[in-house]
């Protein structure tokens, strides 16, 4: 083999070493960060808070987003007493779901507290119709987000939204979702992807990640029942092929991801233990 054809060939074998290397790091580092929305435990977790983040956290879970924040508490604990045990269990608070009220009156407080337990994001969760059933709605809500990411954003926090499947539905025959990715700044407010809403509207999340790469930074990953789509599986265990999506993570800007269970074949503890467990295999 001639020096010049040996080298360019020595060239593409340590490229293409070097690609599955930073794919194995990428997928080592995605099961050493396995999320979870608390909101998965909404039935239990107001009764003894302490013991079941406790029990989350002897499941594998790594990072937490959390819901319900009000008054300066969550779960019926303060915030710092959350924090602290959170962070003596191992485990950190990356995210919180906040109401598009709090977000108008309120939302410099709910920034503070979110800052305080270490959050980097706080989320819009959910829109009634009110807010998206015009255009000019749609848009004002928007401009909503955007303001509120100002504040965040003067916290170290960054603003995000997360999707149902109404957000792929029209308002006067307009794409919801498409309208919000152009009117919500990409430099101040991040989509977190609800994998299964998209799947249940019958959108792939790949076109998604396409059509608008970087722009996905976290994800919600719960699975779909097999004969009923209204219901959740284990993940793992449902219709989703969440291998092709994980595998697209650098350009959707995946950067955390939360398994959410809303419906559960069990319970709701049961149904986080056995996802983890199912989403650690596809992590490899």
């Amino acid at each position: 083999m001639k020096r010049r054809s040996f080298v360019k060939q020595l060239a593409l074998t340590s490229l293409a070493a070097g690609t599955v290397n930073n794919l194995l790091a990428g997928a080592s580092t995605y099961k050493d960060r396995v999320g979870l929305q608390l909101y998965s435990l909404r039935d239990v977790i107001g009764k003894d808070p302490k013991k079941i983040l406790s029990d989350v956290a002897s499941y594998g879970y790594k990072e937490l987003e959390t819901y319900g924040y009000g008054n300066g508490k969550l779960f019926g604990l303060t915030v710092s007493d959350y924090a602290v045990h959170v962070k003596s269990l191992g485990m950190r608070t990356v995210s919180g779901h906040y109401g598009i009220d709090l977000v108008s009156s309120g939302w410099e407080k709910a920034c503070d507290d979110a800052a305080a337990m270490g959050q980097k994001y706080v989320v819009v969760p959910y829109l009634e119709n009110k807010y998206y059933n015009t255009l000019d709605a749609l848009k004002k809500t928007c401009a909503t987000i955007n303001q509120g990411a100002e504040v965040a954003a003067k916290r170290g926090l960054r603003m995000g939204y997360h999707n149902h499947a109404f957000e792929f539905g029209q308002v006067e025959g307009k794409t919801i979702m498409d309208v919000m990715l152009k009117e919500l700044d990409p430099k101040m407010v991040s989509i977190e992807l609800d994998l299964y809403w998209v799947v249940n509207a019958g959108k792939n999340p790949l076109e998604y990640f396409k059509a608008y790469p970087g722009r996905f930074e976290q994800w919600h990953v719960k699975d779909m029942d097999k004969s009923d789509r209204s219901k959740n599986a284990d993940v793992g265990t449902g219709s989703i092929d969440f291998t092709p999506i994980f595998a697209k993570a650098s350009e959707s800007g995946m950067k955390h991801f939360y398994i959410e269970q809303e419906t559960y074949p069990v319970s709701s503890s049961q149904s986080v233990k056995n996802s983890i467990q199912s989403l650690l295999k596809v992590l490899g």
